[in-house]
């Protein structure tokens, strides 16, 4: 049960992350700048998801795991609490900075936790509940947060996240008050644990990269193929989808996985760049397919990182939230050169690459 609770602090996180982007509008509009302005809300928040990860993993070593997921936790949601008050658009950014660094910490010891709550062998079942939270955010409450804001405002959204964080405390009370990792070797040594697995973190880095660089983009992609929201719901649905089939393969098949779902994964793209009406049928398989091998990356990275209990989860988060800043900024710097399709595509190409040459989870 105290995973159940995890997930569902990682689903109001995801909605948070998520949500922003139906919210720029409103936000623009109540605070008196423009939309590029309230556009760098997102920016914020993607940057201190990356930073914060690792600074808040290597503070919260000497902490006992339930403090630390505890006090994550409270910071983001009294970051939510100010956001909502707020009338100045510079506090705003602030609180998402705030919220992000706290969510990133949170989540880097969540993913250590997880693994930890299970039996040696289900580490991938218990990494996909936690994860699901992330890809349930992109299903519900990314359009749960758009339709609050369209009824009452933009900070109702930020309340729901802030309602949705409070039965999460609780939750994480029963989360074993175990210390955040093994005996210390110290930091240096956990450091020097996390170097070989380079490649692995570039390959979890490139493929939510291209996963976040179509996802940005599904919506124009999507306009005059089919209507927006069923193609952005079967995606999201795929997406769960896949997160929890990685859950019953990644410890048994890792290689097996990433290698037949990247081929896959590659032709699908390939195929949407060259036929893009095909985009309302294969939007569900795709996004299967990226969190089938984005979730299966993860478990890897916790699997072979066993001397850096702590920093592992905070290096696989940092690596999956710079791709998913790297992989918009890409697509959108080349959109009208190259379609995001294409992007994609080349972005999985090169993962596809660097998982033959480090053989990144080629056990099974």
């Amino acid at each position: 049960m105290p995973l159940y609770f995890l997930a569902l602090a990682v689903f109001a996180m995801g909605t948070s992350e998520f949500m922003l982007a139906g919210l720029v509008p409103g936000i623009a509009a109540a605070l008196g700048v423009s939309l590029a302005q309230a556009g760098f809300l997102t920016s914020a928040f993607a940057l201190g998801m990356v930073a914060g990860a690792p600074l808040m993993a290597a503070l919260a070593r000497p902490w006992r795991r339930r403090s630390a997921l505890l006090g994550f936790l409270a910071v983001f949601v009294a970051a939510h609490v100010g956001g909502a008050l707020t009338t100045s658009f510079a506090v705003l950014v602030g609180t998402r900075l705030v919220a992000a660094v706290a969510n990133a910490g949170f989540l880097a010891v969540a993913l250590t936790a997880a693994a930890a709550l299970v039996p040696p062998g289900r580490q991938g079942r218990a990494l996909a509940v936690l994860l699901g939270g992330t890809t349930v955010a992109c299903v519900a409450g990314v359009p749960g947060g758009a339709v609050l804001a369209a009824a009452f405002g933009w900070r109702a959204a930020f309340w729901a996240v802030v309602l949705l964080g409070l039965p999460a405390v609780a939750g994480v009370w029963r989360v074993p008050d175990t210390p955040a990792g093994t005996k210390p070797a110290g930091l240096r040594a956990e450091l020097a644990e996390l170097r070989p697995l380079a490649g692995v973190l570039l390959l979890a880095a490139l493929v939510n990269a291209a996963t976040f660089g179509v996802f940005t983009y599904l919506a124009p992609l999507a306009a005059g193929l089919a209507p927006v929201a069923v193609v952005l719901g079967a995606f999201g649905v795929g997406c769960f989808a896949g997160v929890t089939a990685a859950g019953r393969l990644a410890d048994r098949w890792p290689g097996r996985v990433v290698a037949l779902g990247g081929v896959l994964l590659l032709a699908g793209w390939v195929t949407l760049a060259l036929v893009p009406a095909a985009l309302p049928v294969l939007a569900f398989t795709q996004g299967a397919l990226s969190f089938a091998v984005g979730g299966t990356v993860i478990t890897r990275i916790l699997h072979l990182a066993t001397g850096a209990p702590t920093m592992a989860g905070s290096y696989a988060t940092a690596a999956l939230n710079a791709g998913a800043t790297a992989g918009p900024l890409l697509a959108g710097a080349l959109f009208g050169i190259l379609s995001p399709f294409w992007t994609a595509a080349g972005l999985v190409a090169a993962a596809l690459a660097v998982f033959r040459r480090a053989g990144a989870g080629r056990s099974g």
